[in-house]
């Protein structure tokens, strides 16, 4: 009775560990679409829905590997958001301004045709 008083205790020890891990990726999904989605109603809330639903769907699930799964897509659609969608606003008929956040704007290196050769 005491081997199996551990293992239930050590189940739930892995279990609060991957809970704990799954609320942080739920807090960071919501954080990193309130910076992409900045001043965009329309995008802020069909995210925030997106995001619930997808975790409401899935808040049965118990299988560690399942879940695992389930958090590097998480983790995949935050760092694609985080770094690849840029806002546009519509000025006129046919012109789309773009609107970079900060952390997008990188140093651009010229490129060069002519290797340089190490020594």
């Amino acid at each position: 009775m005491g081997q199996a008083a551990k293992v239930t205790g050590l189940g739930r020890k892995v279990g609060a560990m991957l809970m704990g891990r799954v609320l942080q990726l739920f807090k960071t999904l919501h954080r990193t679409r309130q910076q992409v989605f900045k001043n965009d109603t329309r995008a802020l809330e069909a995210a925030r829905i997106k995001i619930n639903e997808e975790f409401r769907n899935n808040k049965s699930e118990t299988s560690p590997k399942k879940i695992e799964e389930l958090m590097k897509i998480g983790s995949d659609v935050e760092l694609l958001l985080r770094t690849s969608v840029v806002q546009g606003i519509l000025t006129d008929h046919n012109t789309l301004k773009l609107v970079p956040r900060k952390d997008l704007l990188i140093e651009n290196v010229p490129y060069c045709d002519t290797p340089t050769q190490k020594q």
